[in-house]
């Protein structure tokens, strides 16, 4: 009898005609995370920032960071689906197209995160949504176009509402008699001294439009519905790599407005933290379908930076390790619901029993990334949330503090209850075992490898960065 796993290899045909894609795609994934590895090991904190075309583009502390994290991450998902191709039809007859989308959309995900002009940093973030929107709808989920479309059109929602802030920012200085910078660098300086109305409706409807892009409420519906319907790799791309360049355009934010209105800036964040913790136990509690789970849980991660980000300068640090952890968790979750969706055909947890049996290091990974999704030592995560706890506790907002304890227990109990029964319950029908090769395996092996390192031992070039970004919004030296 044939497993599910081979039953979906593709034909000779389809499979050459996408053999040489993945790889290519895997060489150009590595050439980029080593070239910006070599780039920072060579220019160290010292020879930042440098500034590129004008100085529309800047490779500072915050970029460097990110384009790390995001790099290294989109090689695990490169290398992912460069081995799935092998067995996946529908991924073999369309790997050519979706690398080229794909790779559109590393080239955009890598010149946004140094934009140096505010409208080219909203320009690049609608751009990867360009990119991936088409990905999405070549998902195997019911009515993956319409999901895309869905997708799409909350995005430019988003957007929309972010460039109705940057226009209010213009009306502000207009008002006062100041001309208008959109340099990030630069727009400090040119800020009006005293805030008005038109300012604080700006940055309103900017961090409300970032908001949504990141699942924050109210505008979080498109966020589990994309992430269950679209291929694995693509959920990997947006939980783990296209959330990031929102949460630069967060911080940017932050850096440009430190002295100028900060308190409503961190007091939206904190609503908007609160709101979306508790929105996502509740669904987290309901949750019957393991990607959705990720998703909701997803939902919870940027809740508690939001929180972290209102606290300021006392959980910093704690916020930024929180963010770097969490790619590489929603990533290794994400690539290993793929393997449970490729063996057992569906999403939901109910028909899934005795995974660690059928899939050993699939089960066993899964396990790994939840136990570091919820804040389990040793992983980067644990730490993380110690850090935002105890700066949430120096700053004595014992209300989010309390909130937050509350809802993240919440989602422990919801999480384990739908998941462990999932990995290790007996299973109701005999399945053999899966051969998994050590190609597929080996870049969720690297993401926990970081993980771990995170929370054990930040290495410290990487340390050092983490510090001068959470110094630039205002943290702690």
């Amino acid at each position: 009898m044939t497993t599910p796993a081979l039953a979906s290899t593709p034909p000779p045909r389809a499979a050459a005609a996408g053999a040489w894609a993945g790889p290519v795609l895997v060489a150009l994934a590595l050439a980029l995370l080593v070239g910006w590895s070599a780039t920072y090991a060579r220019l160290g904190l010292g020879g930042l920032p440098l500034y590129f075309a004008q100085r529309f583009l800047v490779l500072d502390a915050t970029a460097m960071l990110f384009l790390l994290v995001v790099n290294a991450v989109f090689l695990g998902i490169s290398v992912y689906m460069s081995s799935r191709a092998s067995t996946s039809r529908m991924l073999a007859e369309n790997m050519l197209p979706r690398s080229a989308l794909t790779l559109a959309f590393m080239a955009a995900m890598n010149l946004g995160l140094m934009a140096n002009h505010l409208l080219l940093l909203w320009a690049f973030i609608e751009l990867t949504t360009l990119c991936l929107a088409p990905l999405v709808a070549q998902g195997d989920a019911l009515a993956p176009r319409r999901v895309a479309w869905h997708y799409l059109l909350y995005s430019s929602m988003s957007l929309a509402l972010t460039f109705l802030g940057i226009l209010c920012l213009t009306r502000s200085a207009a008002t006062q008699g100041l001309a208008t910078s959109f340099m990030l660098d630069e727009m400090a300086r040119t800020l009006p001294t005293t805030g008005d109305g038109w300012q604080r409706l700006g940055l309103a409807l900017m961090l409300f439009g970032l908001g949504s892009k990141l699942g924050l409420v109210p505008l979080y519906a498109w966020l589990p519905e994309t992430y269950e319907a679209a291929p694995t790799s693509t959920s990997a791309l947006l939980a783990a790599v296209q959330f990031n360049i929102s949460i630069v355009a967060v911080l940017r934010i932050l850096q440009v407005f430190q002295g100028h209105e900060l308190g409503f800036v961190q007091h939206e964040l904190l609503i908007l933290g609160c709101l979306t913790l508790t929105v996502a136990a509740v669904q987290v509690m309901a949750a019957r379908n393991y990607k959705r789970l990720i998703a909701y849980a997803s939902m919870a991660s940027s809740g508690v930076i939001a929180i972290g980000l209102s606290v300021g300068r006392a959980a910093a640090y704690g916020v930024l390790l929180y963010v770097v952890s969490n790619a590489f968790v929603k990533a290794l979750l994400f690539l290993t619901a793929g393997r449970l969706r490729a063996v057992y055909r569906t999403n939901e947890t109910a028909p899934l029993a005795g995974v660690v049996r059928v899939l050993p290091f699939s089960g066993a990974l899964f396990a790994v990334g939840t136990f570091a999704l919820l804040g389990f030592p040793p992983f980067g995560s644990f730490m993380a949330e110690m850090l935002i706890l105890s700066g949430i506790v120096q700053a004595g907002n014992l209300i989010a503090f309390t909130l937050m304890c509350t809802m993240l227990t919440i989602i422990f109990v919801a999480t384990g209850r739908a998941v462990f029964p999932m990995l290790w319950n007996p299973p109701g029908q005999h399945r053999p075992p899966v051969r998994e090769t050590w190609v597929t395996a080996l870049p969720k092996l690297g993401f926990v490898t970081v993980l771990v390192l995170l929370g054990v031992y930040t290495p410290a070039p990487i340390s050092e960065l983490l510090l001068q970004v959470a110094q630039s919004i205002g943290g702690r030296g």
